[in-house]
């Protein structure tokens, strides 16, 4: 087959911007709401479901994320990418005109479904558009993304909560929408393709039961219902049922909805490893490290998007590092492996943190977490997307998407428990609060080595795209082959 032409690069930089913009949408949101959320229990009451706004947003996510890659895959990327955005303005205009919580909470659910849309399609649209070689050159900018909404995030919320209202903390997500939705318009350029293929309604069915029953279980687990009580034991029970049914259907339907096949390539399983992993330590590091020095350091609330500087920083500069080595050189394997490995020596040098410890000490530490988490962050969706031919690139992107989703709700989840058992009551002391984060972040760093070990194991496949060259041929032995070119995407 022949290779694809990529676009120019001044309109690919275009393109690129309005797929930032988008991710930027997506990852604001969350930072923004978090911050308005005593506002919005104030207001409309229904404190014991205030874990419901969060939960709904992120069980959709997830449980959409694998149909949005699918939908991508076969009926085009630029159409599903679109009515995504549609969908998540839609959750966020209403939501931001819910009269009680329960509206509240549906709406988010809604909100939750597009920004599964928005998180895939953003990462299929650059795999598609970027071969794995040349991607290296946009890595800063998704890492910039990030570093902009976590650092950004609190302090619009705050702004807007306090200036505006609570409302507008979805409001605002409006007038950015619309301007993402006529941009990606005018200057993205897909072929238009339609498949005769239809949805694995059943198979995404399953997915969703068995993800819904996983995250119940880490939320109610350890706090609304004992582990060991029968509500637990029964939504274990289902998500092993769920998880069982949906394999089996995998290898029976017609168009399944993530193809087993794919994960045949021991790269891809290992990406899928440190994706979980690294989903679990962004979400814990950004919850509970503002917590510790607010509530240990004595540091102003509101300056809780700036407290991460000394994790961000580093993790934007190292990722801008790492991609452009890799698109110099095609290597890409040591930095997973440097990275995964300084995260866990990041969590373990946090674990030690105590009472006594200088906001200078903690910033050291968090500088080595955020130096792991820029060299490991993007490199699995690169071994991931350059691991399967280009009409699997949605299901591939949305597998690694929703294994990075699962990795933060689930970690999240852990660590909320870990941290519980010594924060009782409400009351939280600074000496509580320290313990509380040594055990989490202690579990962190262990958690972590899977990471690393799964790093060490990824074999180091030429990446498609060398300038003036066709793909590398797989060495002897190789378990993971770099395929041919595939027809243009979709």
């Amino acid at each position: 087959m022949s290779t694809p032409h990529p676009p120019p690069p001044k309109a690919l930089r275009w393109t690129m911007l309005g797929i930032m913009l988008a991710m930027l949408l997506g990852m604001l949101d969350n930072m923004v709401v978090g911050t308005a959320m005593p506002t919005i229990v104030g207001e409309l009451g229904g404190l014991n479901h205030l874990s419901w706004v969060v939960t709904a947003y992120t069980l959709a996510t997830a449980a959409s994320t694998p149909v949005w890659g699918k939908l991508g895959d076969l009926y085009g990327r630029k159409g599903t990418f679109l009515v995504s955005i549609v969908i998540f303005l839609a959750g966020s205009g209403l939501s931001g005109a819910a009269q009680d919580m329960n509206q509240l909470i549906a709406f988010r659910a809604l909100q939750g479904l597009g920004a599964g849309g928005l998180a895939v399609g953003a990462f299929a649209l650059i795999g598609a558009l970027v071969a794995p070689r040349e991607r290296g050159r946009y890595q800063s900018m998704t890492a910039a993304v990030m570093a902009v909404g976590t650092i950004g995030g609190p302090l619009l919320g705050g702004f807007v909560t306090g200036h505006l209202g609570w409302r507008w903390c979805f409001y605002v997500n409006l007038p950015i929408g619309i301007l993402v939705l006529v941009w990606m318009q005018l200057v993205l350029r897909l072929p238009k393709q339609r498949s005769t293929a239809r949805i694995d309604y059943p198979g995404a069915a399953l997915l969703a039961a068995t993800i819904t029953a996983l995250t119940l279980v880490t939320t109610w687990g350890g706090g609304q219902y004992a582990w060991g009580s029968v509500q637990i034991a029964g939504l274990l029970a289902l998500a092993a049922a769920g998880l069982a049914g949906f394999l089996w259907w995998q290898t029976r339907a017609p168009e399944p909805l993530l193809p087993l096949g794919i994960f045949r390539s021991r790269n891809l399983r290992l990406a899928s490893v440190m994706m979980f992993v690294i989903g679990a330590a962004m979400f814990g590091a950004t919850l509970y490290l503002p917590m510790f020095q607010q509530s240990v350091q004595g540091v102003s609330a509101s300056d809780s998007g700036l407290l991460l500087l000394p994790m961000v920083l580093p993790m934007l500069v190292f990722s801008q590092i790492a991609g452009r080595v890799m698109t110099r050189t095609g290597r890409y394997r040591i930095f997973p492996i440097l990275g995964t490995a300084l995260v866990s020596a990041g969590f373990a040098l946090l674990s030690t943190m105590g009472a006594g410890t200088g906001r200078l000490e903690s910033s050291l530490f968090m500088a080595v977490l955020g130096t792991g988490l820029g060299l490991a962050m993007q490199m699995p969706m690169t071994i991931a997307q350059n691991s399967v031919e280009l009409k699997h690139m949605g299901v591939a992107s949305a597998a690694s998407t929703l294994f990075r989703t699962l990795g933060g709700s689930l970690g999240v989840a852990l660590f909320g428990s870990l941290f519980s058992r010594h924060v009782h009551q409400g009351v939280q002391t600074a000496h509580a609060v320290a313990a509380g984060t040594q055990q989490l972040f202690l579990w962190g760093a262990v958690i972590s080595l899977a990471a690393v070990v799964a790093a060490w194991f990824v074999t180091e496949v030429p990446l498609r795209g060398k300038p003036g060259s066709a793909p590398a041929p797989a060495g002897p032995g190789r378990s993971d082959t770099p395929e041919p070119a595939a027809a243009p995407a979709r």
